[in-house]
This record gives C-alpha cells, structure tokens and sequence, in this order.
C-alpha cells in the first residue's frame, strides 16, 4: 500500500511562509474553486513540495493533476464523475476524496478513492457530524478515512479514539 501522509492541508494560493514549516508527513492538497488555475503556480507549487518531500494534490482536476505529476487528485463530495477510471495509472498516482454521509461514502467507494475524508467532524456547519455520527460513519467504509472540519489543538487528541488514519484542515496549520 501506499505511504499515506496522516495530515492533509487545504491551501488556495502558494505562500511560502505558510509552508515552509510543515514536515514531509503533512501532504498539501491545492483547491482554488474562485479562479482559473494559473499553471505557473501550479508548477511552483509542486517543484517546492518535491523539494521538501511533500505530497501534493490537486482538487477538482484529475487530468491536470495527472499531467502534472502531481501526487495525486483530492474528488471533493460534489465531484460525481468516475471517467478516471478509465485512465490507466501510474502506480504512486492516489486518488483521495471527501464525503458527508452514508451515500457520498459508497461514491468515493466507487470513485475508487485511497483516502476519504469524512466532515464535519467537529465544524458545526451544514455537514457537521459530531463525533458520535462521525465513529458511525467511519465503522460503514473498509476505506483509510481522515477528520476533517474544525480540527483544532484542543480536538486533535479526540481523533486518536476515532478509526481515521489522520485529520485535515486549513486553520490548524496557520500560525497563530
């Protein structure tokens, strides 16, 4: 199997100082839904994730993940398709996803995902779970799963009692 990294951080734009301090145990995952994909970035950020050892998707974009050499592709929960099955793989490529519930968890099952991240685990938004739902959930997919939504340095502990292999996040990893 897979070296899976056990903490995943959703970026939107390529700042150093943001990055410089994260471990090659944390993968980045780009996911930039309000422009247009500047490749220049896109390049940037995978020539300095190679050099610091960090794995990095891409959200939303198979092909052009797949062109890239990126590490992989992150399918969020509104992504439906499965015409990357069709593609033939290259054998490190790892395609990752996130779900809300029972049905959005059998998709990524058949989207063929490594990884599903499950949310909100402790975000109350629209998806929240609670820890409860949470466990449940995970208990229904054999699939590796990671916490994410509202992941914070108070929480962080609650995870070790779950079944997720790690957590995601964005404000967990910016400095105070």
């Amino acid at each position: 199997m897979h070296n899976l990294p056990k903490k995943f951080y959703f970026i939107k734009n390529f700042n150093i100082k943001e990055l410089k301090n994260l471990n090659p145990n944390t993968a980045i995952i780009y996911r930039n839904y309000e422009k247009k994909h500047d490749f220049t970035e896109l390049l940037q950020i995978k020539r300095y994730c190679k050099k610091k050892s960090i794995k990095i998707f891409l959200s939303n974009n198979f092909k052009l993940a797949y062109e890239l050499k990126y590490d992989g592709v992150y399918l969020p929960s509104f992504n439906k398709s499965i015409k990357h099955l069709s593609y033939n793989l290259r054998k490190n490529f790892l395609i990752i996803g996130s779900a809300h519930n029972l049905k959005e968890i059998r998709l990524k099952e058949a989207q063929a995902v490594s990884l599903i991240f499950i949310s909100s685990i402790f975000k109350k938004n629209n998806n929240y779970l609670g820890l409860y739902r949470f466990i449940n959930l995970i208990g229904l997919t054999k699939k590796n799963v990671i916490a994410l939504g509202g992941i914070s340095k108070k929480n962080i502990k609650i995870i070790n009692f779950t079944r997720s292999i790690g957590y995601a996040g964005i404000s967990y990893f910016k400095k105070p």
